[in-house]
C-alpha cells in the first residue's frame, strides 16, 4: 500500500506531502480544488503519458513519488528479475517531467517507462469513468474473465501456438503463389547462384589477395633489395659476409691450440655463418615468384578482388554475407522447386499446431465457463446490494470458428437491469450509474485475486446518489478491509464511511494559487460532510445529519 505521497510543481500544486494509512480513505473538496491533480500524479507513476503542460507555470521541473510497503512476493520477484534492490519490503516509485521529456526511477535507480508500468501495475490500480466506459467494449470482458480465473499461464502457452499458426499460414500462402511468379523467382535465384558460383568466393580470401597485390606492386623494389642482400651476404668482388665470417673462423681455429678461448669464438662465428645463410635463403624464398611473371600474377589477383567486390555490392557487405546469401538462395530455390512437398509438410505442421491449440482452447473455455459462473454469482449479489435488485447478469461465451488472439471464444457481458427485459449487451442498456456499480461489483470480485495492495477510485459515485451511494460506500469499506482503498468522491454518503478523510483546498500564497491537502479531525469531518450535503450556509440540521452519518459508520 501507499504510505507516503509527494507531489511537486504539478499544475496548481506547489509542494504536497501526505502520509497515508491502510483501510478506506476518501478525498473531498470543492470543484476545481485539485482532486484531479492527485489522480493525474498517480497516473504518472503508472507510466501514463507525461504532458509538459502539467508543469506548474514558471517552473522547470515537476515530480511525483510514492513509497509503498507490504508489496507482496510477486512484486518482489519482479523487482529481482529487473535487477532492482528492494530493502525491507518497501519500494519507492518516482517520475520527473521537464520541458524536454520525463524520467522514471525505482528505489533511486533509473528505469524505462515499461519497467515502471510493470512494477507499478503490481502495486496499485486506478478506476475511473474511463474504466467504466471500457466495460462497454466486449474485448475487455474476456480479459476480466481470464483475470478472475487466473488463466495467465494457459494464455501464454496458447499465444505461442497462435503465433506459430499465423507464421505457418503465411508460409503456406507464400508456397501457394501462382506458377508464373514461382518460375520468375526460380530464374532470379538461379541467376544469383550462378553469378556467385562463377567467382566462388572463400572466407578470408580477400585479405590474402590484398597481401599478394601489395607484394607484387613492389616487385621491382623487392628484387633490387633481394639482390643487394644476396650480394652482401654471399659474394661480390671483395667477398660476401659469409666468406669473411668463414675466414674469421679459420683464423680463430688456427690459434685455438695457443689460445683455448678462441675455440668459443670460433663456435660463435659458426653460428653467425649459419644465421647469415638462413637469412639469405629466407629472403630468396620470400621474393620467389615461382618463375611467374609478377605483372601477370598482379593482374590476376586484382581481377579476382574486383570480381569479389562486385559480388559484395550486389549480395552483401562482406564475403561471409555473400556466401550466406547464396546458401539462402539455394534453400529458397529448393523450396520453390519442391513446393508441393514443402506445402504438404507445412499443412501437416499446421494441423499439429491447430490440434495442440484446440486442446488449450478447450481447457480455456472450460475454465472460463466455470469462472463465469462464480463471477456471475458474485457480481449479481453485489449489484443487488447496490440497489439493482432485479438485475440479471450473464457471461455469454460463443465458440469461434477460427483462432483469435485469446483463444476460440467470443465473450460478452450481458445484462438486464429491469424485470421482464431481455438480456442485452452492456453497451446498449447500461447507464453511467449502472456502469459505475458494475465496475465496483467486478472489482469487488477480482480484488482477492489480482494481488494489488492499493485501489484508487476516481468519482465512483458518478450517476448515483442517496441510498445507493451509501451502499457503494459500504462496499468500498469492505474492500478496504483487505486492500488500501483511496476514493475521490463528491458523495457525503460515501465520504462519511471512510476510515480516513482528507480535504483538498485551494489557497493564495504570494499571489499564486496553491493546492493543499490535510487530514480532517472528527469535528472538521462533520463540517465537510455537512458542506457536501448542500446549502450555501451550513445549518445545524445539516451538521446533525452529518454527525449521524459519521456515527453510523461504526455499524458497517
Amino acid at each position: 500500500m501507499i504510505i507516503s505521497l509527494h507531489i511537486e510543481n504539478i499544475a496548481v500544486v506547489k509542494r504536497l506531502y501526505v502520509d497515508l494509512s491502510g483501510g478506506f480513505t476518501v478525498l473531498t473538496g470543492e470543484t476545481g480544488a485539485g482532486k484531479s491533480i492527485i489522480i493525474d500524479s498517480l497516473n504518472l507513476l503508472l507510466g501514463c503519458r507525461a504532458d509538459k503542460e502539467l508543469i506548474r507555470s514558471g517552473e522547470d521541473k515537476a515530480s511525483v513519488s510514492a513509497m509503498f510497503c507490504d508489496i507482496g512476493d510477486e512484486c518482489r520477484s519482479l523487482l529481482c528479475e529487473l535487477g532492482i534492490e528492494c530493502e525491507e519490503d518497501g519500494v519507492l516509485l518516482s517520475r520527473a517531467i521537464t520541458q524536454s521529456g520525463s524520467s522514471a526511477r525505482i528505489n533511486g535507480r533509473a528505469v524505462t517507462l515499461s519497467m515502471l508500468r510493470e512494477v507499478s501495475g503490481k502495486l496499485f490500480g486506478i478506476h475511473g469513468q474511463n474504466d467504466n466506459q471500457q466495460l462497454l467494449d466486449p474485448q475487455n470482458h474476456i480479459k476480466l474473465i481470464d483475470s478472475y480465473t487466473s488463466n495467465g499461464e494457459l494464455l501464454e502457452k496458447y499465444s505461442q501456438k497462435y503465433r506459430e499458426i499465423l507464421a505457418t499460414r503465411c508460409e503456406i500462402d507464400s508456397a501457394d503463389r501462382d506458377t508464373m511468379e514461382k518460375a520468375r523467382l526460380c530464374e532470379i535465384l538461379k541467376f544469383q547462384i550462378k553469378d556467385i558460383d562463377s567467382v566462388k568466393p572463400k572466407k578470408n580470401e580477400e585479405q590474402e589477395l590484398e597481401e599478394i597485390v601489395a607484394r607484387l606492386s613492389s616487385a621491382e623494389k623487392i628484387n633490387k633489395c633481394r639482390m643487394l642482400i644476396d650480394k652482401a651476404l654471399r659474394g661480390g668482388e671483395k667477398g660476401g659476409a659469409i666468406y669473411l665470417v668463414d675466414r674469421a673462423k679459420t683464423a680463430s681455429d688456427a690459434v685455438a691450440e695457443s689460445l683455448p678461448e678462441a675455440t668459443v669464438l670460433a663456435d660463435r662465428l659458426s653460428n653467425v655463418r649459419y644465421e647469415l645463410e638462413d637469412i639469405a635463403a629466407e629472403m630468396s624464398a620470400m621474393t620467389d615468384f615461382c618463375d611467374e611473371d609478377p605483372t601477370a600474377k598482379l593482374d590476376k589477383a586484382q581481377s579476382r578482388l574486383d570480381a569479389i567486390s562486385k559480388l559484395k555490392r550486389k549480395y552483401g557487405g562482406s564475403v561471409e554475407e555473400v556466401i550466406a546469401f547464396r546458401d539462402d538462395a539455394v534453400a529458397r530455390l529448393e523450396a520453390l522447386e519442391n513446393s508441393e512437398v514443402y506445402r504438404e509438410e507445412l499443412e501437416k505442421k499446421l494441423g499439429m499446431l491447430c490440434s495442440e491449440a484446440d486442446r488449450i482452447c478447450d481447457t480455456l473455455r472450460e475454465k472460463r465457463r466455470e469462472g463465469a459462473r462464480g463471477l456471475v454469482e458474485s457480481v449479481t449479489e453485489t449489484l443487488r446490494f447496490l440497489d439493482m435488485p432485479k438485475v440479471r447478469f450473464e457471461v455469454r461465451i460463443t465458440p469461434s470458428k477460427d483462432f483469435l488472439p485469446s483463444g476460440k471464444d467470443n465473450l460478452e457481458f450481458m445484462i438486464s437491469a429491469n424485470p421482464g427485459e431481455p438480456l442485452m449487451p452492456m453497451a446498449k442498456i447500461a447507464s453511467g450509474g449502472e456502469l459505475a456499480r458494475i465496475m465496483l461489483a467486478l472489482k469487488n470480485a477480482l480484488n482477492r485475486l489480482d494481488g494489488i495492495g492499493t485501489v484508487v477510485f476516481d468519482e465512483i459515485d458518478t450517476g448515483i446518489s442517496g441510498k445507493t451511494s451509501r451502499k457503494v460506500g459500504i462496499k468500498l469499506k469492505e474492500i478496504g478491509r483487505e486492500s488500501q482503498v483511496i476514493c475521490v468522491t463528491h458523495s457525503a454518503q460515501i465520504a462519511s464511511l471512510a476510515d480516513n478523510h482528507f480535504y483538498i483546498s485551494k489557497r493564495e500564497v504570494e499571489g499564486r494559487t496553491e493546492t493543499a491537502l490535510r487530514l480532517l479531525d472528527s469535528e472538521e469531518r462533520v463540517g465537510e460532510i455537512a458542506r457536501i450535503l448542500g446549502g450555501i450556509n451550513i445549518t445545524d440540521a445539516q451538521r446533525a445529519a452529518a454527525k449521524e452519518m459519521l456515527d453510523e459508520r461504526e455499524n458497517y
